[in-house]
């Protein structure tokens, strides 16, 4: 794989860099989503009072919608944004897990070389006890003399 070496470089630093970049953005479009969901509902009760003059309620009733249908697209861009929030997410608990499993497998894999090296260690020394014995043995007096 391919991992930035040096502090600041690299692609885990771009990738931090955009994440950085993307809460950013999303904090922005809450806070301005949440205070145009206020206003709107701030002024939706101030146009609310009931006057005499039909043609006044008329623009008053008009005025409701337009806030109201406000209120319902900034509710509406909140909702896009916990579904992305989700979304982002899911696909960073991914990522993470992808990162803890090539971990592992690395970590496996130094330990099979280990594990490798380690038995070619004990075959060697096995071979050179063997070699040992074997001398030992043909040049015992105890060895039974060869008849045949």
């Amino acid at each position: 794989m391919n991992k930035g070496t040096g502090a600041g470089t690299g692609p885990t630093a771009a990738a931090a860099a955009a994440a950085a970049q993307k809460q950013k953005t999303m904090m922005q479009r809450v806070e301005t989503d949440i205070a145009n969901i206020v206003d709107n509902f701030t002024q939706l009760v101030n146009v609310a009072r009931v006057n005499d003059p039909p043609v006044r309620n008329s623009q008053e009733s008009f005025m409701m919608e337009m806030r109201a249908a406000r209120m319902v697209q900034a509710a509406d861009s909140l909702l896009k944004l916990v579904s992305e929030l989700k979304q982002t997410a899911i696909f960073s608990g991914f990522a993470s897990l992808n990162d803890h499993v090539e971990r592992r497998t690395t970590e496996f894999n130094q330990q099979a070389e280990r594990t490798d090296q380690m038995l070619a260690r004990i075959g060697e020394e096995a071979a050179a006890s063997l070699k040992e014995l074997e001398s030992h043995y043909y040049s015992s007096a105890q060895r039974t003399p060869d008849t045949a």
